[in-house]
């Protein structure tokens, strides 16, 4: 699997108490996967992203990224397998105002280290294939919503990952624009091999995923058949096994 959390338990201090974030969640996600995390606000589902992407150790449990169990790294290696393997997709695309769409990819490599030239070749392929060839040199005022989360997704998908963690992407953008990115999330994810994870609220954009869990109040189980958009026609949808207690 690329991305397996096992029994992850995820706590914090609240005052004279402890509220537990994560409760016992496991879940697992392949390569060239597309699952998503339905819940509300509150639900933990910001928090299992934030430990997916090894921003938080949880408190127990296991996390493995491309076949790599994280416990036990040390900081500067927890942060080289994130580098390497994980790409996030923001909830806003948080895009720097003075750089070209081109410019905002090519930095990624260049903070990992890798050749511009190079680089440059890769950021224009990636922008062809979320449907912005021929606007590598737009700014972000010069981009709709819509464009904008899609440089946003290229820029994930920059370094190549194993894993792509995705935050509310259609949270800012109406429904047609939101179906469209979810789409091509579906698209790149089936292309390009990666296992991804969404979180949403929108219960609405579930249709083009391979699987959906629930979360609520840290507890991760499967979605009830109405919720799936796996259980699509041609495309059978898969039971997760429910975690928590």
């Amino acid at each position: 699997m690329s991305l397996a959390l096992t029994d992850v338990v995820l706590t914090y201090p609240d005052g004279d108490r402890t509220l537990t974030a994560l409760d016992h969640v496991t879940m697992d996600v392949a390569e060239g996967e597309f699952a998503a995390v339905a819940g509300p606000s509150g639900s933990g589902k910001s928090s299992l992203l934030a430990v997916a992407a090894l921003l938080i150790a949880p408190a127990s449990g296991t996390v493995e990224v491309a076949g790599r169990d994280a416990a036990g790294l040390a900081p500067a290696e927890r942060t080289r397998l994130r580098r390497d393997h994980i790409g996030v997709v923001f909830q806003q695309p948080n895009l720097l105002p003075s750089l070209a769409a081109l410019d905002q990819l090519t930095v990624m490599a260049h903070m990992a280290g890798r050749p511009v030239r190079a680089a440059a070749g890769r950021a224009r392929e990636l922008l062809g294939a979320v449907g912005l060839a021929g606007q590598e040199h737009k700014r972000p005022h010069q981009l709709s919503g819509g464009e904008r989360q899609r440089v946003n997704i290229a820029r994930a998908l920059m370094n190549d990952p194993r894993v792509l963690l995705v935050d509310e992407p259609t949270s800012a953008l109406d429904h047609e624009r939101g179906a469209s990115v979810v789409a091509l999330l579906a698209a790149l994810t089936r292309e390009r091999g990666v296992a991804t994870v969404m979180v949403t609220h929108d219960l609405a954009q579930l249709d083009a995923v391979d699987r959906v869990w629930t979360m609520l109040d840290g507890r991760l189980s499967a979605a009830p058949a109405q919720v799936s958009g796996a259980a699509t026609e041609g495309r059978p949808a898969s039971t997760p096994t429910p975690t928590g207690r």
